[in-house]
């Protein structure tokens, strides 16, 4: 095989039904940064930084896809993975959010856990 194309991570899109609420998950309890400089677009949203670069978009459009009786472990569902410092440190903020989550079944240092709108999102301590 040949040399990729592909140089890097830039961003993932992630839908919601409200951004505000969606906010409250993603900087109110995993400490994202929201960036301001999000394009004026024809849909709500909001554009998040990730410390070590890339961005998180949560657009505000009709999910077509079905949100309840997704699997009850989120690492066998679509999910974005994304690095952490501290996974302690992201369990005790899930836990005071009560938010439900799972730890990996591989023995690492990560858990799946989904956003208010079913998103998962599987987080991995580096």
């Amino acid at each position: 095989m040949g040399e990729s194309f592909i140089k890097g991570f830039d961003h993932a899109s992630v839908l919601v039904a409200d951004t505000n609420r969606a906010l409250e998950f993603y900087v109110g309890v995993l400490g994202l940064e929201q960036n301001h400089a999000r394009p004026n677009l024809s849909y709500p949203g909001a554009w998040l930084d990730l410390a070590e670069g890339g961005q998180i978009h949560l657009i505000e459009l009709p999910n077509p896809d079905p949100v309840h009786d997704r699997p009850a472990h989120g690492g066998r569902d679509r999910h974005t993975a994304l690095t952490v410092s501290d996974l302690d440190q992201i369990i005790a903020e899930l836990d005071r959010a009560e938010l439900s989550y799972s730890l990996s079944s591989s023995g690492r240092r990560a858990l799946f856990c989904r956003d208010f709108d079913g998103n998962t999102l599987e987080l991995i301590e580096k």
